[in-house]
C-alpha cells in the first residue's frame, strides 16, 4: 500500500475489487459472529482496549488526547465513517491498524452533506453493532460527536473545493461536497491524524479531500483503498439496506456496465461517446434503474473526456428504486 498521490484514486479495475471472503450482513443488531481478522497488537493499551474501544463524544477530550498521543511520539490513524459498518468501512480499519500507534474511526452522520429532500433522518444507525464491528478490527477510539457540537449555533464557515465539487455528483446534490470537506477538515483539526483511510467507492470525494490536503497544506497522507464489493459484484454501501431482493439484482447492472467499459478498452475503442452509449444502452435494460448520470473523466481534473489516452475515471450513479447508488473504476491503457 503506497501514499495516494493527487489525480491516482487508487487500485482497482472496472467492476472489479475487493470481495470480502467472508459473509457480511446488512442486520441492523450486532452479527453472531465477527470476522476472524486479527489485529496487530495496540502499542498504547494503557490508553484503550481491544475488546471495548474508548467512545470519545467530546471535541476538547478528542483533540486533548490526540495532543497527548502526538506528544508520545505515536502514530494516529483516522477513518472517518457515517457508521452502519460494512466490509468496506472493515478494510479500511484493517488497513489503518497495520500503520497506526493509535487507530480511529469517527462515527458522525453529517448533516451538512444531505440536501433537504435526501435521507438524513432515515439514514441507517446501529451504533452497538458499530462498536462491536469496530472492536473487532483493533480500534481504539471512536470519535462520535454530536451534529449540535460539530455546527454549533452561529456557525458560518464552510470548506469548499471549487471546480471539483460540482462535477459528477455535485451536479445532482449541490452543496454536498462542500459539507463533505467541512466535516473531514474539522474531524482533522480534531483527531488530528498522520494519515486518514478513505475508499475509492467514493472516487470523486477522495480526489476533492486530496486537492483540500494539497491546496490547504495540511500535513496528512491520504491512503485511498480499493471498492469492496459484494461477490455478485454490487459495491458495497451502507444504502444497500434499503434494496429489496429484485432492487438488489436490477443494481447490478452498475458493476455490469462497468465491467462492459472496461472489454471495450481493451478491445481498442478509445472514443468516450461510444463507451457511455454502450454503458447506457446497457443499463436502460433494467427498468428498476433510472440512470443519473455516467461520465468518463480526467482523473484530477474531473473534465469530460473525448478520447481515453491515459488513465481516466469512469463514474455513475442511478436511482434503483428508491435508493440512490454510485460506482465507479480506473482504467488505464
Amino acid at each position: 500500500m503506497g501514499v495516494w498521490e493527487y489525480g491516482s484514486v487508487g487500485v482497482g479495475e472496472c467492476g472489479n475489487g475487493y470481495t470480502p471472503t467472508l459473509p457480511y450482513s446488512y442486520t441492523p443488531t450486532p452479527p453472531t459472529s465477527l470476522h476472524s481478522h486479527t489485529s496487530t497488537p495496540l502499542h498504547s493499551t494503557h490508553f484503550f482496549t481491544m475488546q471495548n474501544p474508548r467512545v470519545i463524544s467530546s471535541i476538547p477530550e478528542m483533540q486533548t488526547l490526540a495532543d497527548q498521543v502526538r506528544r508520545e511520539g505515536k502514530r494516529i490513524g483516522l477513518v472517518p465513517t457515517m457508521g452502519y459498518l460494512h466490509e468496506g468501512h472493515l478494510s479500511l480499519l484493517r488497513a489503518a491498524r497495520k500503520v497506526s500507534d493509535v487507530l480511529v474511526m469517527s462515527l458522525f452522520v453529517n448533516p451538512t452533506q444531505f440536501g433537504p429532500h435526501e435521507d438524513y433522518q432515515t439514514y441507517p444507525r446501529d451504533f452497538e453493532r458499530d462498536r462491536v464491528l469496530a472492536a473487532s478490527e483493533g480500534t481504539d477510539i471512536i470519535f462520535a460527536p454530536a451534529a449540535e457540537d460539530m455546527y454549533p449555533k452561529g456557525y458560518t464557515t464552510w470548506v469548499e473545493v471549487v471546480g471539483l465539487s460540482d462535477k459528477l455528483c455535485g451536479q445532482f446534490r449541490p452543496g454536498h461536497f462542500r459539507g463533505v470537506a467541512t466535516v473531514v477538515t474539522k474531524l482533522f483539526n480534531i483527531v488530528k491524524p498522520h494519515v486518514a483511510f478513505f475508499g475509492q467507492k467514493d472516487a470523486q470525494q477522495s480526489i476533492i479531500i486530496q486537492r483540500m490536503v494539497q491546496d490547504l497544506n495540511m500535513d496528512i497522507q491520504i491512503e485511498v483503498l480499493p471498492t469492496v464489493r459484494e461477490p455478485d459484484g454490487l459495491a458495497l454501501s451502507s444504502r444497500n439496506v434499503y434494496l429489496s431482493e429484485q432492487e438488489h439484482q436490477a443494481a447490478l447492472v452498475l458493476s455490469r456496465s462497468l465491467d462492459l467499459a472496461q472489454k471495450l478498452i481493451q478491445n481498442g475503442e478509445r472514443s468516450t461517446a461510444v463507451i457511455l452509449s454502450k454503458m447506457r444502452e446497457l443499463i436502460a435494460q433494467e427498468p428498476l434503474v433510472a440512470l443519473e448520470y455516467v461520465a468518463i473523466t480526467d482523473l484530477t481534473t474531473l473534465e469530460d473526456l473525448k478520447e481515453i489516452s491515459a488513465r481516466a475515471l469512469i463514474a455513475l450513479a442511478a436511482k434503483v428504486g428508491k435508493t440512490r447508488l454510485i460506482d465507479n473504476c480506473i482504467v488505464s491503457l
